[in-house]
């Protein structure tokens, strides 16, 4: 079973209320680059996260979401004073905050800081021909040949027909593993 593995960067998911507040009643956000998720994209517009011991430049995902959310790497976690849990995303109960700051405002949120637990996104059709279900918990093994070969544990899938396939890794993971750009993976059960 191979899918598609990528390197997940540091970034921010807003709510309306936040996006206002960022930068200015109304605004939209506008899409650099299309992601490999049906109607999700990176934004050109960046906000500055800032925790107890630093500050980082982060770029906004979109479209806008329910709940904001800040989705780092625990380099990324250290480096802002952040004790930040390994979550699936949208987990957000008993997360830290932090400040966001916008060229508007800023704002700041009371929790939703994760570093973002490694999943499988799967369409429901994918999902059934590899024999995999939601939730359910695999490996993938990664770098086969090029001398960092890793199997990556604990993996969660998520299946819904909004996905398309792909596994998301933090960039410590895909350092980790010596992973360059978009490559493939083997899901082992």
């Amino acid at each position: 079973m191979k899918v598609m593995v990528e390197t997940s960067a540091h970034h921010v998911h807003v709510c309306r209320a936040t996006l206002d507040t960022l930068f200015g009643e109304g605004y939209q956000l506008t899409n650099k680059k299309d992601l490999s998720q049906p109607g999700q994209f990176a934004c050109f517009e960046k906000v500055t996260v800032v925790g107890p011991r630093g500050e980082m430049t982060m770029s906004i995902l979109g479209p806008e979401r329910p709940d904001d959310q800040v989705e780092i790497s625990l380099t990324d976690a250290r480096k802002l004073g952040i004790t930040a849990p390994v979550r699936e995303s949208g987990v957000l109960d008993g997360t830290p905050g932090c400040k966001l700051v916008g060229p508007k405002g800023e704002v700041e949120i009371t929790q939703g800081v994760i570093a973002a637990k490694r999943h499988i996104h799967l369409d429901p059709a994918t999902a059934e021909e590899f024999g995999l279900k939601d939730k359910q918990i695999v490996s993938t093994k990664v770098g086969v040949g090029t001398g960092r070969e890793t199997v990556f544990g604990d993996v969660v899938v998520r299946v819904s027909p909004k996905y398309a396939p792909a596994m998301h890794v933090d960039t410590d993971e895909s350092n980790a593993a010596g992973l360059a750009g978009t490559v493939d993976g083997e899901i082992i059960v």
